[in-house]
């Protein structure tokens, strides 16, 4: 195995449970050598604009995202450098002036809605995972996550919702499923999917650092 970082993708519909899936097999592997990257952390600064201007952008489409920036710092992962991730507000929609430092990991787990969607961004991952889960299951997870979590108001997630989480998600998420390695159903609680997930990532880490 080439000794350079391995970056493992994990794509689908918002609140699909894509960071649940990717925390508890960081927290059960219980090592050092694996990191969670997420997708949104690269959404574009638009601090230059006004609160309503910023409320009104599409944030499920893939120009809401640096991608660019994004590719830059999985490749310097690779390589075996570290990088400084942006700290994202979804509250007031701006990056924040902090970042977070991650480290060379022998495995970086990404997550996110559109990651498979650009040919540059799939390029850089060695195993993609997608997370099938029912929509109306997805829905009622992202009320609950942005009124509670974020402090928004119900009416307007909804109206997101139909305006663009929708819309976003027929156009490009779901068609970039055909994409992926592994798709797992019923969301971040399969708990095969997980113990398979697992069992390749230790295989890998094995491969990578035969001391870990």
């Amino acid at each position: 195995m080439a000794e350079r970082g391995i970056i493992i993708g994990i794509a689908g519909a918002s609140a699909s449970g894509k960071s649940l899936l990717a925390n508890t097999i960081v927290k059960e592997l219980g090592s050092k050598q694996v990191a969670v990257i997420s997708e949104d952390s690269y959404y574009r600064d638009n601090s230059a604009l006004p609160a309503a201007a910023r409320s009104q952008i599409n944030y499920d489409h893939p120009d809401a995202f640096d991608h660019a920036l994004l590719i830059e710092h999985l490749r310097q992962l690779q390589a075996g450098e570290g990088v400084n991730i942006p700290i994202y507000n979804h509250t007031l929609h701006i990056r924040e002036t902090q970042t977070r430092y991650v480290g060379p990991h022998s495995i970086i787990v990404l997550e996110g809605i559109l990651l498979f969607a650009e040919l540059l961004l799939r390029e850089c991952m060695d195993i993609r995972i997608y997370m099938d889960t029912p929509l109306d299951i997805c829905l009622i997870r992202r009320i609950r996550r942005d009124v509670i979590e974020r402090g928004r108001e119900m009416e307007s997630v909804l109206i997101q919702y139909q305006e663009t989480v929708r819309p976003m998600y027929s156009q490009f998420i779901e068609p970039s499923k055909h994409y992926a390695d592994i798709i797992v159903p019923r969301g971040g609680e399969n708990r095969i999917a997980i113990d398979m997930i697992k069992a390749k990532i230790r295989e890998l880490l094995t491969n990578f650092s035969p001391n870990e």
